[in-house]
């Protein structure tokens, strides 16, 4: 029997190099796609994972790769996702999360019959500072950074493509998630500064978050893949439980056995920053099966044990 062809996107970011080698175990011939100048985390050897390259933001080479692979699916991670960056770098943070969305989907149009379906990795980011919650996936979008207002972008255009060619899109709202070896995320930077024995120096404590572990997370984006259910829809990752910045530096604390000193308010705010984001997995857990087995305190011990690992 053939394998259903996969095309993933940022293959080699924060989720992208855990989802691949999961969706190549699972039987799928996995295309992971890539920049010549992106390489951030190693994927393992797998015959059934073959590495391709495109410029997304370059139309003709996105179009002249579709046209070559035609993948039945397709998982598009690829993002500029530190938040706090895109203040000032907008125009990239534009040309990567949503013209390049809009470059893919249009060639996966115009190009691949075998299309089955497009799973867009969106962000909680996208409903900005809310006032009923937990947030459900019918919330109004109140992006308040370049970043979620790209996303929110490429998220209409999707839907505008469902409307006008019934695109199989599914929108993925993925909230925060940890567990990787990195330093770029608020939890794997407590942890690195907290395992160095040194003084850690974080920003505002008092901001709340939903925390996903990466396994429930690409175990998320798995149980979308081939569900028809699914076409048309859209769908949070996320825990359900909020937890304070504070909250989690005292819980890694105990976890690391760090006796040092915590210094708040070192790192400048944003111009605009979320207080609380917490969603409602209920929908997930209905029509996807999917439910976050890994509880915060679980996922902060394998992160921290993770690294410690030189």
């Amino acid at each position: 029997m053939v394998s259903d062809r996969v095309l993933i996107s940022g293959s080699n970011g924060f989720i992208g190099s855990a989802l691949t080698p999961y969706l190549a175990k699972k039987g799928f011939d996995v295309y992971a796609l890539e920049r010549y100048v992106s390489n951030r985390y190693n994927i393992p050897s797998n015959p059934k994972i073959k590495t391709v390259f495109a410029d997304l933001t370059d139309f003709i080479s996105v179009d002249g790769l579709i046209r070559q692979i035609k993948p039945e699916f397709v998982v598009h991670l690829a993002a500029l996702s530190a938040v706090a960056v895109s203040y000032d770098r907008w125009q990239e943070v534009l040309e990567i999360n949503f013209n390049a969305t809009a470059n893919l989907a249009e060639c996966l149009r115009r190009h691949d019959p075998n299309l089955k379906q497009f799973v867009y990795a969106a962000s909680s980011e996208c409903y900005g500072n809310q006032e009923v919650f937990p947030i459900k996936e019918t919330a109004e979008y109140k992006p308040n950074s370049p970043y979620a207002v790209s996303k929110v972008a490429a998220v209409t255009y999707l839907k505008y493509m469902r409307l006008a060619y019934k695109f199989p899109v599914t929108n993925v709202f993925p909230f925060n998630s940890y567990g990787r070896k990195t330093t770029h995320f608020v939890v794997e930077r407590i942890i690195s500064q907290m395992l160095a024995g040194k003084t850690v120096y974080l920003g505002d404590p008092n901001p709340s978050r939903d925390l996903l572990y990466i396994d429930d997370h690409i175990k998320g984006y798995a149980s979308v893949l081939g569900n028809t259910e699914a076409l048309g829809e859209s769908f949070n990752l996320c825990t359900g439980i909020c937890t304070s910045i504070r909250e989690v530096v005292d819980m890694i604390r105990d976890i690391a056995g760090f006796d040092g000193e915590v210094v708040w308010n070192t790192i400048p705010k944003r111009p605009l920053d979320i207080m609380k984001l917490v969603g409602d997995n209920s929908k997930a857990q209905r029509l996807l099966g999917w439910t976050p087995k890994v509880d915060l305190i679980s996922g902060l011990e394998k992160t921290v044990n993770l690294l410690k690992v030189k």
